[in-house]
């Protein structure tokens, strides 16, 4: 398996960031996207994305096959969620490994999780996506969203061998309607895109960020 730059890497967090006060927008409004409700908050942040996040997913669905839809599953999160997720993720894999320093549950974590100061969930910039039919019916993946070690194999890189070619090939669907629009993979969650966050300026090679973290008004 090929080397990741994990979002614990130190070059991600010196990623200058320059706020652009983007306002988030809820994706239930429109309709436009559907809303996968399993990972529903009772404020609705988890359909919220920055503005150009939401108009660049809404470019991405017209560029799927006629009859396939994007399915959101979970878009914006609270500062204290994603640490409780980061925090959460670094005792399990703690009890499974209990010989793992701080540091090596740190970057291990930060393959599925990231460490809240640096997460584009937080920044309104990432979304967590899969495929559906019209009707809804998802797609086989060779995953379900956020199916993570140690739970769960390494299937869920985007690059895993071992999957089904029907899989592979939904993927690539997904990553061609992604990447045209300017989002970015964090290659270890195949269903994992971001834009405009900090991840997104250190694999794009851009000058700074667009996106920091940002607190949703209710």
């Amino acid at each position: 398996m090929a080397q990741h730059v994990l979002l614990s890497d130190p070059r991600v967090a010196a990623m200058p960031m320059k706020e652009c006060d983007e306002p988030l927008a809820d994706l239930r409004d429109d309709n436009v996207i559907r809303v996968d409700s399993r990972l529903a908050d009772p404020a609705g942040a988890y359909a919220h994305v920055r503005l150009s996040v939401a108009d660049r997913l809404t470019g991405a669905q017209t560029l799927l096959p006629r009859g396939l839809r994007l399915l959101l599953v979970e878009a914006y999160r609270p500062y204290a969620l994603q640490e409780r997720y980061f925090a959460d993720c670094q005792a399990r894999m703690g009890r499974v490994h209990p010989e793992w320093t701080r540091e090596r549950l740190r970057a291990e974590a930060s393959k599925y999780v990231s460490p809240p100061e640096v997460a584009p969930h937080v920044a309104g910039g990432a979304v967590d996506v899969t495929l559906c039919t019209v009707d809804g019916t998802e797609l086989p993946m060779g995953t379900e969203v956020n199916a993570t070690p140690p739970e769960y194999g390494e299937e869920c890189y985007m690059d895993a061998p071992g999957i089904s070619a029907e899989a592979r090939g939904n993927r690539r669907i997904l990553t061609a309607a992604m990447t045209a629009t300017g989002f970015v993979n964090y290659p270890t969650e195949w269903w994992h895109w971001s834009y405009g966050d900090r991840y997104w300026a250190f694999v794009m090679g851009a000058p700074h960020a667009r996106y920091g973290p940002v607190a949703m008004h209710v």
